[in-house]
Order: structure tokens, then sequence, then C-alpha cells
């Protein structure tokens, strides 16, 4: 029982995971569709890779910044939408607003479940935003609702809400008066009437009398809320250069990511010096150096080698991240000499890994088979993960790798054939040269598609029935109402 509320307990968090990045994709891609030109500020805001072992504690920058107008945006998905944030008041570092200057934009989106896993959520299309300025107005006029969450334990965190008015359905606004909004329901033609007070805090309204509104969106709070921001395009490469030398590290740390999108012939002598500064933020000068490994400069691939020999585990971390960001040969290179070294730390290994099936490269494809001999799993699954995006996204012949292979090493092949959605039957027939290869080769044809491949086994019948038989029973097996059946 132990060990399934572990699981429980890790599904619970990538649950988390998952909603805040998907949340921040949707932002992502609105800001690009209103011209910006959106990057990834805070490292992992997008994805929902979970490292068990050694926790990366990273700056505290927003998630997204814009490369036009240098406006950093905070993204937060909720699933029942509402203007709050998680806030502490013993420590300033957790305190809703840290990171953040008044110049930044909060965006808030709506996620929805949309299927069983932890993953399956979907994002609203209606992405909100909120300028950081008039949060914190707010928050210094006390409009805001300070609630304690239940079970809280030390560190006194709390939640801090902005009170606010959403529309629960489309439709047209009627009549506002100093107390109520109303507004008329798509479809039915409903009245629905919304308090503009809560808890004695009034509400603005932030729509008028006809407007069309639509579901999920804030039509009353006490701070601003659009559906837009403009973007002014007035930053370049040279005030990114300047900011490289700002006083406050989260504007270093975002200058360094910010300067890799350009091409201006200063910035590699400004990253240099900003990389060689020994008294620098590790991670303002691993950017730095990523950002000259991105414009060919040795000096940044050099660092980020000392880096994955450095003292703290989170840095050599953090630098193995960073090379899976980056599509070239010595990164490549860096990250197989890192996971085949076995006096790395395992979730190092299994970083390196994860981080080759990032860049997906076909001439990683013998290094993470020859890993599935290692006797630490967490590096084998990161492998077999790593190898499966190789399978899908690359014409590497991975199902050659199947009749060297030892037992446990095909037992990874034949998982990442078998979820790449490239299955070649001739080939795996070709492969089929003992007994224990047959029975992988069933393995992979059995746990695809049965109306993708039933046309095209035939040569499999012909040449093995046993496998053919084997492979249509797992067929039937699968297709089971039985199959993945609970007791409770």
């Amino acid at each position: 029982m132990p060990g399934r509320r572990s699981f429980k307990t890790d599904e619970s968090f990538l649950e988390k995971l998952a909603i805040g990045a998907i949340g921040t994709r949707a932002v992502f891609q609105d800001l690009a569709r209103q011209t910006h030109k959106p990057i990834e500020l805070e490292r992992g805001s997008m994805g929902y890779k979970i490292w068990k072992q050694i926790k990366i504690k990273r700056l505290r920058v927003p998630d997204l910044l814009c490369l036009a107008c240098a406006t950093r945006v905070e993204a937060r998905a909720k699933t029942n939408l509402e203007i709050s944030m998680s806030h502490s008041i013993s420590d300033p570092n957790r305190g809703w607003d840290a990171g953040l200057m008044d110049h930044d934009v909060v965006a808030l989106s709506e996620c929805a479940k949309i299927g069983d896993g932890p993953i399956d959520w979907k994002a609203s299309s209606l992405i909100q935003y909120v300028p950081v300025s008039a949060l914190r107005k707010a928050f210094r006029d006390n409009r805001v609702i300070q609630e304690k969450p239940k079970g809280a334990g030390e560190g006194f965190e709390m939640r801090v809400t902005w009170p606010s008015a959403v529309a629960s359905s489309a439709g047209i606004v009627g009549q506002i008066t100093g107390e109520r909004l109303q507004f008329k329901r798509a479809g039915d033609q409903r009245t629905i009437s919304l308090s503009l007070q809560k808890k004695n805090i009034t509400l603005q309204p932030l729509v008028s009398t006809g407007t069309k509104i639509i579901q999920g969106q804030i039509i009353a709070s006490v701070v601003p809320v659009t559906s837009t921001f403009a973007c002014r395009p007035s930053s370049t490469a040279q005030s990114f250069l300047e900011l490289l030398g700002s006083t406050s590290v989260a504007d270093r740390y975002a200058a360094a990511k910010a300067l890799s999108h350009f091409d201006a012939g200063a910035i590699g002598t400004g990253l240099r010096q900003r990389m060689s500064d020994s008294s620098e933020h590790i991670y303002v000068r691993l950017e730095c150096a990523a950002g000259l490994m991105r414009r060919g400069d040795s000096t940044g691939m050099e660092f980020i080698k000392q880096t994955l020999q450095a003292d703290y585990l989170e840095h050599r971390l953090e630098a193995v991240i960073i090379l899976g960001e980056i599509p070239s040969d010595s990164s490549q290179s860096l990250l197989t000499g890192v996971l085949l070294n076995r006096e790395q730390h395992p979730e190092i290994r299994a970083g390196a890994a994860w981080a080759l099936g990032e860049l997906k490269q076909p001439a990683s494809v013998d290094a993470l088979v020859q890993t599935f001999l290692d006797l630490a799993e967490p590096i084998r699954i990161e492998a077999a993960r790593a190898l499966r995006k190789i399978a899908a996204s690359t014409e590497a012949d991975v199902i050659a790798r199947l009749q060297a292979a030892q037992d446990d090493q095909r037992a990874g092949i034949a998982w990442a054939v078998s979820r790449s959605g490239k299955v070649d039957v001739s080939k795996l027939v070709s492969v089929m040269k003992d007994d224990d290869a047959r029975r992988w080769v069933a393995y992979i044809l059995g746990t695809q598609d049965e109306k993708a491949l039933v046309g095209k086994i035939e040569e499999l019948r012909a040449r093995d029935p046993e496998v053919y038989f084997a492979v249509t029973v797992l067929w039937k097996i699968l297709a089971s109402w039985i199959y993945d059946l609970e007791e409770y």
C-alpha cells in the first residue's frame, strides 16, 4: 500500500504541473497571435518533467518574455477561474508578487479536464491579462480577500483573491447598477444577475450595456482585465546588452536568455564577459554560455562542460537540461558522455537520457540502447522514453538493433518501437532470429492498432504462424472490455 500512495502523490503533483504547463502554452500561443514575440523565460514553465531526487531552485522570474516589447508575463492556470495567488506573510521569497515588477502582466487561463490521465487537460482559448501594478495597488488598498487554506502548516501560506465576477455563459450585458450587473444569457435569453459586492468590496464593471460577452470572461473586478495588450516594439539587442549590467539578477538572467535570439556582433563579447564573472549567479552564467554555444562560440561549450562536473548536482542537472535545448553535435556528444559515465549521479545520467530525447538525434540510439543494461531503473526508463522520441520523429532504424541486443536491451527497444507509431512489419519479420526476438516482435505488433495492421501481417502469418497467433490473441485481449478493469 505505501507504494500505491506514493504513486498517487506523484500523479497529483504531475497533474498540477501539467495544468500550469498547459496554461502557459496557451498564453504563449495567445501572445504570438497578438504579434508579440514570446519566449520561455522560466525554464520548465511549459513542460512537466519531474526530477525526483535533485530539486532545482531556479530564479523567481515570470514565465514568458516578449522579445519585441520586453513585457514579462506570469501565466496562471486555473481550474476554477478567479484572480488569486498563493501568498506567504513570513517569507518574502514566497509572496504573491515575488519576482514580479509593476510593468509585468499576469495572464489567466482556465483549464478543463478532458480525460482520465493526469496530463489530460485543455486550456480555454480565452486568455485574460491583468497588470501587476493594478494588482499591487488593490493589495495595498486592502481590496482583496485573504484566506488561510484549511490544513495549512508552517510558513503561513494563504490565498489572496482579488474579487471578480465571471460570466457563466455567453450573452449580452443589460442593466448595470451600483449593486448588480445583469446580462441576458445566449440561447434561452434568461437574465443572469451578478452582485458587484464581495465581502463589502465593490467591484467595477469591465463592460457596458449592450456589450457581447463570452463564457469565462471576467466582467467585473477590483482590477482592470483585458483579453489583449498591445505590443509596442522597443527592445533591441543593445537594450538587452545594457540590461546585462542591471543590479537585478532577474534582469540579467532575462537579458542573457533574450540575447540568444539576436544576431548582433557585440552580443558575444557581452555574454562572454558576464559568463566569466565568477561572482555572477550560476544560472545567469549558464544562460550566457548557452547563448554563446548557440552562436558557435566554443567558450560557452567549455563552461557548460565544466559545470557538468560541478560540486552541486543542481547545477549539473541544469547544464544537462540546457544542452537538451541546443540542437548541435556538441550537445549530443556532451550528453552521451554524461549518460555513459557511471561515476555521475544516476539522476544526472537519467537527465542526460531525457535531454538526448529532446534533441532527437539518430546518433544517440546506440548509447541509449547500451544504457538498457544499467542497473538503475530511472536511467533505463528515461533512455526508453528518449529512444521512443527518436524512433517517432526520425528515420533512425531502431528495429534493426533488436537482433543483436541482449534481453534487457530488447525490452527497451521493443517498448520504444511499439510506442513510436512507426512499425514496419517487414523489418520486424526480418529480425525474428530467435525465440526471444519472436516474443518481442509479437509484443510490438500486438500493442498496435489492429485496424491499421490487419492487412499488413499476411507475411507474418506465412513466415511464423505462432507469432501471428500471439499477435491476434493480444489484439483480442487489449480490445476486450475487461482490459484494465479494476476490482475497486
